[in-house]
């Protein structure tokens, strides 16, 4: 099984291209599911999870083809089965969405119950509750969900709590429902909305956008697009907590910075010198005090629960305390177990958990267990004395496309190894 192996303290330097989003683009992947004619996707990341979602969508007999570019040309057309078995979902939570999109065009769906990272509860009992709300039949039997629907009708649905796979599989079963749907607490992340301009431009109906009430006329059919995946904002903020932590000038290109409010202004308060262009985004830490922040997790735009982990190394080596708060997931302090045995100073009491800053990090052999852990771990492994070694990682190869190469070309001492 792949390690990552680092050399540290590393001095970075340079730019890095951020990569499509992950969390954009499996959703759109499954929103093809909805298209009678060829859709082609570009900016897609090359990752573990996305050659998942592409061999699901090729077990029910779509077409799946790549040009010279790595652009991705879908069509599902004629599909010849409308099941998501377990043996790929098991891996991927966001296999669920495939539902929304079968129900919607085929009038069935047989989806495994999900798997993914073990990072506390996602039910999905909001989705099945928003699919009968629009008439769908739901049952579940020996692990599968299965629905059936003549055709869905628009209905008026409340999310309690806020989901971002909620919001989707039901905007996406919504677009061909008979009738007008309106989502209320949609989740607003910008994933969220790019899924949604995406369906508009196949030609569906939806308005409120970027709000959190969603409302979609049904049309009859979608057809297919050439469409370009946002960049992964998430990404980005690693790169750039590794410029911090390193006290490093970096540039992430091909980003949007407005994605990435929150957790710039929590950069700004760490001491970083933050610039922006349309598209890029610069932290410069060289000969600043890396500062302790205090960190409430919420739902987009506020602070992400993915940029948690790598905050949490940020405030290990701070000058000061500080309390990071998780409000999203119940089990999303796995990494710190393996950072407190590389010298780091944290206790965790309930959802919380409280810093203080240490002069260094020393390194040592460290286990991923989940995809933003292993994230933090990496940048641990940048900054402490000594040699880290990552195990686990194929949580991270879910998530970033081509991590030690990037990381490599910002001057980092890092390589993968068996």
């Amino acid at each position: 099984m792949d390690k990552l192996v680092i050399e540290g303290p590393c001095q970075l330097s340079g730019s890095v291209q951020v990569s499509g989003a992950k969390n954009a683009a499996l959703p759109i992947l499954m929103g093809c599911l909805l298209s009678e004619t060829p859709v082609v996707l570009s900016n897609v990341p090359h990752l573990k999870d996305v050659t998942t979602t592409i061999q699901l969508l090729a077990t029910m007999g779509v077409e799946v083809m790549f040009d010279e570019e790595l652009n991705i040309e879908i069509d599902a057309s004629s599909i010849t089965t409308k099941e998501a078995p377990y043996e790929l979902v098991k891996t991927m939570r966001a296999s669920i969405l495939t539902m929304g999109p079968l129900l919607a065009r085929f009038g069935e769906a047989k989806v495994s119950l999900p798997g993914g990272c073990a990072i506390g509860s996602r039910p999905v009992n909001i989705h099945i509750e928003g699919m009968q709300k629009m008439g769908a039949e739901i049952k579940v039997e020996q692990g599968y969900i299965i629905a059936t629907a003549d055709r869905l009708v628009g209905a008026d649905i409340t999310m309690e709590p806020v989901t971002v796979t909620g919001t989707e599989n039901l905007l996406m079963a919504a677009v061909l429902a008979e009738g007008r749907t309106t989502l209320r607490n949609a989740a607003k992340e910008p994933e969220v909305s790019d899924l949604a301009n995406f369906l508009n431009k196949m030609g569906a109906k939806i308005s409120g956008i970027d709000t959190d009430t969603l409302v979609i006329d049904g049309v009859e059919k979608l057809t297919g697009v050439s469409y370009r995946v946002i960049p992964d904002r998430i990404e980005a903020g690693t790169y750039l907590a590794a410029a911090a932590l390193t006290q490093s000038c970096v540039t992430v290109k091909d980003v949007v910075p407005e994605h990435l409010t929150a957790v710039l202004d929590k950069f700004t308060e760490a001491g970083a010198l933050i610039t922006s262009t349309e598209d890029t985004i610069t932290l410069d830490m060289r000969n600043r005090t890396l500062k302790p922040v205090n960190i409430v997790t919420d739902p987009y735009p506020d602070f992400p629960t993915d940029m948690q982990a790598q905050f949490v190394v940020m405030n290990c080596l701070a000058d000061g305390e500080a309390d990071v708060e998780e409000t999203i997931f119940e089990n999303r302090f796995m990494h710190v177990s393996e950072l407190v045995r590389m010298g780091a100073d944290i206790h965790v009491e309930g959802n919380v958990a409280h810093t203080k800053g240490v002069d260094h990090l020393i390194g040592a052999p460290v286990m991923a267990t989940d995809l933003r852990a292993s994230a933090s771990l990496i940048l641990a492994g940048l900054v402490a004395n000594g040699e880290t070694v990552v195990s686990r990682i194929y949580h991270i190869d879910r998530g970033y496309e081509l991590i030690e190469e990037k990381f490599h070309k910002l001057g980092a001492h890092i390589y993968r190894a068996n």
